[in-house]
């Protein structure tokens, strides 16, 4: 594994034709744009296995596939943009998103697993703790996971969290920062965890257990499309538990289907299938409470300005 893994997992997201703003969305009902990461989850199963146009051509809906994106971020831009109608991202995505006013409601949760999310130090790393981590670098997603994973870390082991140098990069630039040694850290998520620790032999300081995480996977929608193709939406969220239902019966198999997606070798195929083949379901109250808590927090560190209301961006389908 080279570093150009890294780089292949976070490309393409600034190069995307199909950014064109919200007067240039697709015409009439018939179309579907699906906004798909990079990432081993529920809508890159239903990419791979045709699911998703199924369940679209039932409802009477062709779907448009773009993509791939590096993460949630740019994803939801697009989102905004009008130019995607459903895409995947996380928790602290969507309180970043729904803080920044982009017309969106979540439609699907899935907790991620304590080994899928971590702080990752070199295996060299004079580093064995968090309280090791004052005064020293650590590289992070702005406003999105990483910064998430860190600063909670931090804050649960009475750490102040300004004592620790974050290094707002990409995943891919992250990625290649750890690698080469220009950050001390890594706070990062599946399939960079397990990249990190199979290629280039991270150590894991903290996991998603040991952090206290709340973060989840969650799926999006534009709001247009909850309000207007309800049904279409339910038949997405019924095919997405199918596909998760399948994932969580033959992780081997979900496993290679995100490596193939990802671009990434088959020999990590069933690290990344028994990390992230885990339940998906439709948001309950104790979903809700728990990115209440990530929104709550988010304002607390001045990460966003404005606490979103959680609960009006939820959608409850059946199943």
């Amino acid at each position: 594994m080279h570093r150009r893994t890294l780089a292949r997992l976070s490309a393409g997201a600034l190069s995307l034709p199909f950014l064109r703003g919200a007067g240039a969305r697709a015409a009439g009902p018939a179309v579907l744009r699906i906004g798909w990461l990079r990432a081993p989850n529920d809508i890159t199963t239903g990419r791979a296995r045709g699911t998703l146009e199924r369940a679209a051509a039932a409802q009477g809906a062709r779907v448009e596939w773009a993509g791939p994106f590096a993460a949630a971020a740019p994803a939801l831009e697009a989102l905004n943009a009008g130019s995607i109608d459903i895409t995947a991202g996380s928790s602290p995505a969507c309180v970043t998103a729904l803080s920044a006013g982009i017309p969106m409601v979540i439609f699907a949760c899935q907790k991620i697993a304590p080994a899928a999310e971590g702080i990752l130090v070199r295996q060299d790393s004079p580093v064995r703790s968090l309280a090791d981590l004052r005064g020293r670098s650590v590289a992070v997603n702005r406003g999105g996971t990483g910064e998430y994973l860190l600063v909670r870390a931090l804050e649960r082991a009475g750490i102040d969290p300004a004592s620790v140098r974050r290094a707002y990069l990409s995943p891919s630039d992250s990625g290649a920062a750890f690698v080469q040694g220009h950050v001390d850290a890594w706070a990062s998520w599946d399939p960079f965890v397990t990249i990190a620790q199979r290629s280039h032999g991270a150590r894991v300081l903290a996991d998603g257990a040991a952090i206290g995480s709340d973060n989840a996977v969650t799926l999006m929608a534009h709001s247009d499309m909850a309000a207007h193709r309800r049904a279409l939406l339910q038949a997405v969220f019924a095919a997405c538990r199918a596909d998760n239902d399948w994932a969580q019966a033959k992780p081997a198999e979900a496993g290679r289907i995100w490596t193939e997606a990802m671009g990434l070798p088959e020999a990590l195929a069933p690290a990344i299938g028994a990390n992230n083949a885990v339940p998906m379901r439709a948001p309950t109250e104790a979903d809700v409470a728990q990115i209440e808590r990530i929104a709550d927090w988010y304002v607390a560190n001045r990460i966003v300005r404005r606490r979103p209301d959680i609960a009006p961006a939820v959608v409850r389908l059946e199943g």
